[in-house]
């Protein structure tokens, strides 16, 4: 007790800014966590973790769209203690970036050999945008980037400790980013860069590097056995169907190999500079000029962020700026390490934190509008069309649910939705599937002569309604028998979610 006491009164000022960072983290991550609309992805994952909750022979669901199932196993596990199923599944990233943020302290700590560049790179992630948005939703980014921080930090303890007990974490933490998202391979296949760390200089040259050759493909052999349980599921092959609707294979790249070299290049350096901004990408190239110290450290760093980005470059087919985010959290120590040197070497100090200030300005007013005003957020433009601005948002869908159950109270009600998979009808399922009184069906594709027929069955036996909110039917056709209840803007578009009642035919 009297030693914890001493660490505790030595490292006081390091530990209060840990409590405060921790505060501030969940108070960023939480607060109007529930304010964005349930996005089309996160209502199919948050659809999942319900059905794998519930039937323990789907717990392998996600691959029946060729998706890794961790996210869901453990979404699925916070819906026990959490009412509602979409705050649950956010959790999962709110939880998971914090232990981003744990990892990124350490690796920064260990990586420079300084507890203060682990705090910076704490708290760089702390009021990072790009962190903003994905840790408060229901997604399985923040969650890869939990994985490939912490790998990274254990494959540096590996390559400069040589003990088992370190493989063996570092087996496990690779395990779970593989069976994350396919990205979490690249925590595999980067590991031989981290003999940018090997100290060869010291004895026993030989003997130390067939060491860690035997520890390290200890670890890969350790993660692949924990992949190798996904092929208890018959839907295992889709996962390669899947990854090249968004990466071109070898093969196919070979018929093109420049053809889109630009437009990724463009797109990707585009979502990365709106997200890291152009101050914190001059303290990023900074690190390597302000002191030449720890030279094999900064480039092993870089590396992490440009063997993933060069890959999207050069086989990208379907980009997201989501796809990059992983790999952007291993240039936050780099800029940390600028912002400390920086403030070392400034006399006035409160001239430092003005200066540190101007830097990190742009990452402010990113934080502030993402969480108060999210459709003029300054980020990523997919990014805002896709989660607030455009037809695959959710706008409407909180409203429409609340509709829905107070008609459901004293009688049945049939919904029909535009679409079979997506938005529509999994947001309605998990919020309404338990309702005895509710039918909920799904339509694909739907044509402009007429409403399915067993929609206007329906509507003569009970009250019925339809919603449409995709592109398709934009306007309604004059021939269906549709009354408008009420419509819904996304964000600041002309998309609109609207709920219609289909009027009865005699």
């Amino acid at each position: 007790m009297i030693l914890l006491w001493n660490m505790v009164k030595k490292y006081r000022l390091e530990l209060a800014i840990l409590v405060l960072l921790t505060l501030a983290y969940f108070f960023l991550r939480l607060y109007r966590i529930m304010s964005l609309p349930i996005f089309t992805d996160e209502a199919i994952y948050v659809r999942w973790s319900q059905i794998a909750r519930q039937d323990a022979s789907w717990r392998f669901i996600s691959l029946t769209d060729g998706k890794q199932p961790m996210f869901i196993w453990i979404a699925l596990n916070l819906m026990r203690v959490v009412k509602d199923p979409l705050l649950a599944s956010r959790l999962v990233s709110v939880f998971a970036g914090f232990a981003t943020m744990i990892g990124l302290f350490f690796l920064g700590r260990e990586i420079f050999k300084n507890r203060w560049m682990g705090i910076l790179s704490a708290f760089l992630y702390l009021i990072f945008p790009f962190a903003l948005v994905y840790d408060r939703m229901a997604l399985y980014d923040s969650l890869v980037g939990t994985f490939a921080v912490w790998s990274l930090y254990f494959e540096i303890l590996l390559i400069r400790r040589l003990r088992l007990d370190v493989a063996l974490i570092l087996g496990m933490i690779l395990g779970g980013g593989i069976l994350t998202k396919t990205s979490g391979f690249f925590s595999i296949y980067l590991i031989p860069f981290t003999l940018l760390l090997f100290d060869f200089s010291k004895h026993k040259l030989a003997i130390r590097f067939f060491r860690w050759m035997v520890l390290f493909a200890f670890s890969a052999a350790l993660a692949y056995g924990y992949y190798s349980i996904l092929r208890l599921s018959p839907f295992f092959y889709i996962i390669n169907e899947k990854n090249v609707l968004f990466v071109y294979s070898f093969k196919e790249w070979l018929m093109h190999p420049i053809t889109y070299l630009y437009s990724n290049f463009s797109g990707l350096w585009n979502w990365f500079i709106t997200y890291m901004t152009w101050p914190v990408f001059l303290l990023i190239i900074l690190s390597f000029f302000i002191n030449f110290k720890f030279l094999r450290e900064k480039l092993l760093l870089l590396i992490w962020f440009l063997v993933p980005f060069a890959a999207l470059v050069f086989f990208g087919k379907t980009l997201y700026p989501r796809f990059i985010f992983f790999m952007t959290l291993f240039l936050l120590p780099l800029a940390a390490f600028s912002i400390y040197e920086i403030y070392s070497k400034t006399k006035i100090k409160l001239t430092g934190v003005l200066t540190l200030l101007a830097f990190l300005v742009l990452f402010l007013r990113a934080d502030y509008f993402i969480l108060n005003d999210f459709k003029n957020a300054p980020i990523a433009n997919p990014d805002l069309d896709q989660y607030v601005n455009g037809w695959s948002a959710g706008g409407g869908v909180k409203e429409s649910v609340a509709f829905f159950k107070k008609q459901a109270q004293n009688q049945h009600i049939y919904i029909g939705t535009e679409g079979t998979f997506g938005l529509m009808p999994a947001a309605y399922e998990t919020y309404l599937i338990d309702d005895s009184n509710i039918t909920i069906k799904g339509y694909w594709p739907i044509n402009n002569d007429t409403l399915p027929k067993e929609s206007l069955d329906y509507a003569q036996k009970m009250p019925a309604f339809f919603v449409f909110y995709q592109p398709q039917h934009a306007v309604i056709p004059d021939n269906f028998p549709l009354k408008l209840i009420s419509k819904f803007r996304e964000g600041k578009s002309n998309y609109f979610f609207r709920v219609y009642q289909i009027i009865p035919q005699r």
